[in-house]
């Protein structure tokens, strides 16, 4: 398979009413965006914790950690200036279904790991931008699209990393199947002010 951008592998469109429930409710998106974010980065910490001897993994997920906590930094500043505060994070059904496909197995587990994190990075730059499309030209745009940009670079990142250690051809028809199980739940999530 060749490798596309984020939004052309995606095999279900994000109808425009999942944007009308996002700003609807802005601020409880971007309470979710900052979950999304901080959980983004305990993953890549997580990842350099059980593969330490992988040191290509190892430098990539310690620059993605970085960033994704630094954009978690800069959506708290968002909430702070509108106004608003922190909430709790929340159970994210779209991230609990798609890790159900995790299969057992050393490569498999690790080949699935890796994909599904990518996977849910292609997610996001897809709905991050939409995000910036539907909102009016200033700041919070212009944030919105360098997340997708950043979002859409994380996605490549993962896939890399598999082909850098796995069988290119297991690699592509793995993900062939993970796109069709990400498909099928997102097409079942009901639309609310959140990234999933």
């Amino acid at each position: 398979m060749t490798i596309a951008t984020a939004q052309e592998i995606l095999r279900f469109a994000t109808p425009a009413d999942w944007l009308e429930a996002v700003l609807t409710d802005f601020d409880t998106f971007l309470c979710d965006h900052a979950s999304a974010e901080k959980k983004a980065s305990q993953m890549a910490i997580t990842m350099i914790s059980h593969y330490p001897d992988r040191t290509e993994l190892v430098n990539v997920m310690s620059d993605l950690a970085v960033e994704e906590l630094s954009h978690f930094r800069e959506v708290i500043k968002w909430i702070h200036e509108r106004g608003s505060q922190l909430a709790s994070d929340r159970k994210d059904a779209y991230v609990i279904a798609l890790r159900k496909a995790i299969r057992n197995g050393t490569d498999e587990y690790f080949m699935d790991r890796l994909l599904v994190a990518g996977i849910i990075e292609a997610r996001g730059a897809e709905r991050f931008g939409i995000v910036a499309e539907g909102l009016p030209a200033g700041r919070m745009q212009e944030f919105y699209q360098a997340i997708t940009n950043s979002e859409k670079r994380h996605y490549h990142s993962f896939v890399d990393l598999t082909y850098l250690y796995l069988d290119k051809t297991a690699v592509d028809q793995r993900m062939h199947e993970l796109l069709d199980i990400e498909a099928e739940i997102c097409s079942k999530l009901p639309f609310q002010a959140a990234l999933h």
